[in-house]
């Protein structure tokens, strides 16, 4: 029988870190029929085998104590594809490039139209050409310490600006001075006001990590490239995400003579956003072919609810079911009463509300209701989003105050985007929503144009003084209106009570908190509602949805302990008729305040005019961060340049999307020239029972795609323990094939010291990968000439090395595909 041992010229000359492993007895885990391994046979790759029948021997134990290495480079290279793919859907259908070509076109006009209908044009700013959008700072607006970004050079301290005579001319010009690490930069104003931004981080530090230096611009450089790829790496999961929705097909709604007669019942004069945000959505339902996402931001009281009422009408009257998604029960509650009585007038369109105050044998029966389809609209809290709710025909979601449903909610909320309409309504939306609708990935309508006969509040901010508070209920009472008293915590409204009962005798108060029993905080709304009670002590479970009339003075204790968004909607809650309303907004003492909350509470003081909840959310962002939008690593990258210059590369970066394209060629087009033929052991191929079908799955794995193939990896390391090195040879070259294949090189091949990678890889694309590389080594030895990228090694290298060094080189290189667009 033929020596089955590998060639004594395979031996690794990479150090590996080793440890015992203990093997299970052998499963069959590749279950490749008979035929299937003949048909495919000649395409195998080269391996000596013995004439033994592997299946026919009984196989022995592949070492009982099996060497196996934790940190070997296929186990890091999977490591970093389960890292990168691990939360994407990776079974989503390939889209060919015609088809891609017009996603990404719609994608771009999408982003230009939400950014315009948005934002405008900031005052102060420039813009560049094609109506774009600039974050760029006016430098009268800085203040002395304040930390800025120039572009080229890097982060600094501004000290101020100064007349300076410069050295041709007599007449003296204005210069912005700019401390770094090293000097002072002297700027002309026109120059700085092109080129400098606020630097701002995503959470409460205001400081940079270090200032740059003027002597040496290449450390950030590398700041700015590293924030570069991770823009690139964002706008490419985001393409991909919102291109899978678009591929989601469902049919137009029909529209509806009878809408006509269902939006005259609306008793006010709609505005001009109103009557825009009614028109998108409309056309949204009706015109498009792929589910609605578009968020209604407003203020208070501004109409978002009646956008909400004519998708449900639209939704609704077309034989589906529509769900109204409320973060406490007192908004549930409300949204129930408004629709019930818009809905009055057509009785086979059946409302419920699905809450904790219902009885266990309610509950059960409003469920089968839901799943049979007898109820039309359901309204509830986050127990709507249950596993026990099932839908009978499901068609539009609304979620209203999506910033306040925990994590879990939210990820649930997004499952249903690529399958039923969505409509989120807001006054302060959060981070990630105002992002996405920033970005165009979105749809958005803005209503910020107040009601005729709504009047701004005025807001009163002070330290917490008992006099004030008792002045402040005193004017409200004695013109008959009422107050909401609002603390931070259940624990205080006790002794709250306490002081107000004194400071009142004769006046009905009343606490509301949501662990009161629910009949008890039902019955206390509703007699506020009638305005038997004058004064509502209570926590913030009014911050959304309560609406009376005659409530226009809000007092709020410990305001430091509340979001930004939280106390913009808590403000909201007066003000809705036409008298001017108050808010009384105290803190315990400006000394004990952070940084953060002080910028809050001046950011609400500057955001005093009616329908500005979108300018106090893009405020917001900058103050607490951008939650989940981008994560960890893409936190630290919006640190390294700061919030301003991060967006507008990011809108840069989105407008190019497309030369950023990279086009993958068939894997069995792939060509590896370089002759190995490993041999396996004699005890492995018996172990492994039939390793000509395992190395076949092998094959088809690589065909398929980088994922197949990591997982056929790691499910075959899992059974048999680490491969021979002989194996791992066998392995790499499927990866180099696969990667390759991915990244459009249809050909490796070396000439002596050189190496040469024939692909279509673009000019622009192959500098972005290569900024992108971790290892200098690789960086500094590649180069793009025409349809090559080439690389000149030091020695020439026996064929095992440089397979390994082609494994290496392909590693970093593929590391940057999450960057790019592959259609």
């Amino acid at each position: 029988m033929t020596s089955l041992l590998p060639n004594p010229d395979l031996v690794s000359t990479t150090p590996l870190v080793f440890k015992l492993y203990s093997f299970p007895p052998p499963r069959r885990l590749f279950t490749l029929r008979r035929s299937s391994f003949a048909r495919n046979s000649s395409s195998l790759p080269l391996v000596a085998v013995s004439s033994l029948s592997a299946t026919a021997a009984k196989p022995t134990r592949w070492r009982e104590k099996q060497e196996f290495a934790e940190n070997d480079s296929i186990s890091l290279l999977n490591e970093r594809i389960r890292r990168d793919l691990g939360k994407r859907e990776t079974s989503r259908p390939a889209m060919d490039s015609e088809e891609a070509d017009k996603y990404i076109q719609m994608v771009k006009e999408q982003q230009e139209r939400g950014l315009q209908k948005l934002k405008g044009v900031r005052q102060g700013t420039e813009t560049g050409s094609g109506g774009g959008f600039s974050y760029k700072v006016d430098p009268y607006s800085l203040l002395s310490g304040d930390y800025v970004v120039h572009k080229k050079v890097g982060i600094g301290r501004f000290v101020g600006i100064k007349f300076d005579v410069p050295k041709d001319s007599s007449e003296p010009l204005e210069y912005v001075f700019i401390e770094y690490a090293d000097g002072m930069a002297k700027l002309p104003l026109k120059q700085a006001s092109r080129l400098l931004y606020r630097y701002n981080l995503p959470n409460e530090t205001k400081r940079p990590r270090t200032l740059s230096r003027l002597s040496d611009t290449s450390v950030w450089e590398r700041r700015k490239t590293k924030g570069k790829v991770a823009i690139q790496k964002m706008v490419v999961d985001l393409m991909e995400l919102y291109l899978h929705r678009l591929r989601q097909k469902r049919y137009p709604y029909p529209k509806n003579p009878i809408m006509a007669d269902f939006a005259a019942q609306f008793p006010y004069n709609a505005t001009p956003d109103q009557k825009q945000a009614f028109l998108d959505v409309d056309k949204d339902l009706t015109e498009r072919e792929t589910p609605m996402d578009r968020l209604i931001c407003g203020d208070v009281g501004f109409g978002k609810t009646e956008v909400a009422l004519r998708a449900i009408f639209c939704v609704v009257s077309a034989g589906k079911q529509a769900m109204v998604l409320a973060p406490t029960i007192v908004l549930a509650k409300q949204h129930y009463d408004v629709i019930s009585e818009r809905f009055s007038l057509y009785p086979q369109i059946k409302v419920g509300l699905l809450s904790r105050f219902q009885t266990k044998a309610e509950k059960e029966e409003y469920l089968e209701m839901i799943k049979n389809g007898d109820l039309n609209i359901i309204v509830g809290t986050h127990s709507l989003l249950g596993s026990r709710v099932v839908y009978s025909n499901l068609g539009l979601l609304v979620v209203d105050e999506e910033q306040r449903f925990g994590v879990k909610q939210k990820e649930k909320i997004a499952s249903f985007k690529t399958s039923v309409d969505v409509l989120t309504l807001s006054a302060t939306p959060i981070p990630r929503t105002l992002y996405l609708a920033l970005t165009g990935f979105r749809d958005a309508s803005l209503i910020s144009t107040p009601p005729p006969e709504r009047i701004p509040i005025k807001t009163h901010l002070s330290s917490f003084r008992k006099e004030k508070v008792i002045e402040a209920i005193k004017n409200e009472l004695d013109r008959g209106g009422q107050v909401f008293y609002v603390l931070p915590r259940i624990k205080g409204l006790e002794e709250v009570m306490n002081f107000l009962e004194e400071a009142f005798p004769d006046i009905d108060i009343a606490m509301a908190h949501g662990k009161q029993y629910s009949k008890q905080l039902e019955e206390t709304m509703e007699r506020f509602a009638q305005g038997k009670i004058k004064i509502l002590i209570c926590t913030n479970i009014v911050e959304s949805g309560l609406d009376i009339q005659n409530a226009n003075t809000i007092i709020i204790q410990d305001v430091q302990q509340f979001g930004l968004a939280q106390l913009y909607q808590l403000r909201g809650r007066v003000g809705r008729a036409d008298k001017e309303a108050h808010a009384y907004l105290f803190y315990p003492d400006k000394s004990l305040l952070s940084d953060q909350a002080l910028e809050r509470l001046s950011a609400l003081e500057e955001c005093r005019e009616l329908g500005q909840g979108f300018q106090l959310a893009e405020r917001d962002m900058g103050i607490r961060g951008f939650g989940t939008i981008f994560g960890e690593q893409q936190t630290g990258d919006v640190g390294n340049v700061g919030i301003d210059l991060f967006f507008e590369m990011l809108f840069e970066s989105l407008s190019k999307v497309e030369e950023l394209r990279i086009f993958s060629v068939p894997y069995n087009l792939v060509k590896i020239d370089i002759d190995i033929n490993p041999r396996l052991p004699s005890e492995y191929v018996n172990y492994l029972e039939n390793p000509m079908e395992i190395i076949n799955e092998a094959e088809k794995a690589a065909e398929k795609d980088m994922w197949s193939l990591m997982q056929f990896t790691e499910n075959l390391r899992r059974q048999y323990g680490k491969e021979p090195y002989s194996m791992e040879i066998i392995l790499k070259k499927l990866y180099v094939r696969r990667m390759a294949a991915d990244l459009g090189v249809n050909r490796i091949y070396a000439s002596g010291k050189i190496v040469v990678m024939k692909t279509n890889m673009s000019k622009k694309v192959f500098n972005l990968i290569k900024d992108s590389m971790t290892c200098d080594v690789y960086r500094s030895s590649l180069i793009h000439e025409g349809d090559q990228i080439m690389a000149e090694l030091l020695l020439e290298l026996p064929r095992e090395q440089l397979l390994n060094w082609m494994f290496q080189c392909l590693s970093e290189l593929h590391a940057s595909l999450p960057a790019l667009i592959k259609y």
